[in-house]
């Protein structure tokens, strides 16, 4: 028996594909979707319809924006009530939010980089541990990508697993970020692979990004996977077996036909793995 909340390949959920999706559903190549909360608890009228339609037949997780967990401004008790009522009226599996924060005295409209020091693994693991309070289950942190890391004291993978071990919760694993920071921070990105707590490993993100130069990446989700970030997801598989995996892409949307074919390229991968474990083990 699986201890992962949903099982496959899935897709990131976007408005604009609400309607196509609503009406044919993919059902053979998606197993499971994703959304951002704050965009979809107040839809109502034929939007409303067509989630709760998606909903009653396909599993879903909930990927925040705008709980800012590392901020120093007071966390959002509301809107984590919120979305807890959002989870249980459409019976949605786990939440996951990111490993930043977007918000001082207002909202910043961007991802920031947490200082990577032992304050904030004290302080950003207490919030979270006050959202799983709020919620009544673990939830999932996410490795962002990141440009800067300003007063750095330790790092990524360290302040990462400092914070998941002090908060006790799961992880989002973002394949294309430790692939981005990678060539951006000049680390081995099989190494940052091997150091994660894989018993830990809710989920996985898959993703695109823009390359600004040889040695500066942009995550972006705006187009396809490239090869080496499948060939990191492979390895992921390599080493801690096959775990759920999705496709997010954010902007630039292509005819859904194409990210369906990715979608079926995480399906590949894993059942490629899934083979080469049972020969493993056999």
């Amino acid at each position: 028996m699986s201890h992962f909340h949903v099982q496959g390949a899935g897709l990131g959920l976007r408005r604009s594909l609400l309607g196509e999706i609503a009406k044919k559903p993919p059902a053979q190549t998606v197993d499971f979707f994703e959304v951002a909360p704050e965009n979809w608890i107040m839809l109502g009228g034929q939007f409303g319809k067509q989630f709760r339609a998606l909903t009653e037949r396909f599993d879903f997780v909930c990927h925040g924006l705008s709980l800012s967990l590392g901020s120093s401004d007071p966390l959002d008790e509301k809107l984590v009530l919120d979305i807890k009522r959002f989870m249980a009226e459409h019976q949605i599996k786990l939440y996951s939010e990111h490993l930043s924060y977007c918000s001082h005295d207002g909202h910043l409209y961007d991802l920031m980089p947490i200082p990577f020091t032992e304050d904030a693994v004290r302080h950003v693991a207490q919030r979270i541990r006050r959202v799983q309070e709020l919620l009544e289950q673990r939830i999932a942190i996410e490795n962002v990508s990141y440009y800067a890391a300003p007063g750095q004291e330790m790092s990524e993978i360290d302040f990462f697993n400092a914070v998941v071990q002090e908060a006790d919760c799961d992880i989002l694993l973002d394949i294309n970020n430790i692939y981005v920071n990678s060539v951006n921070h000049g680390y081995d990105a099989e190494a940052f692979l091997k150091a994660v707590p894989a018993e830990r490993i809710a989920y996985a993100h898959i993703a695109g990004h823009y390359v600004e130069a040889e040695d500066f990446l942009v995550d972006t989700h705006g187009s396809e996977v490239i090869d080496p970030v499948w060939k990191l997801l492979g390895k992921a598989y390599e080493l801690y077996g096959v775990f759920p995996t999705l496709l997010e892409r954010d902007f630039n949307l292509p005819p859904l036909a194409e990210l369906l074919r990715e979608v079926e390229t995480i399906k590949t991968i894993q059942d490629a793995w899934r083979n080469e474990h049972a020969k493993r083990s056999a």
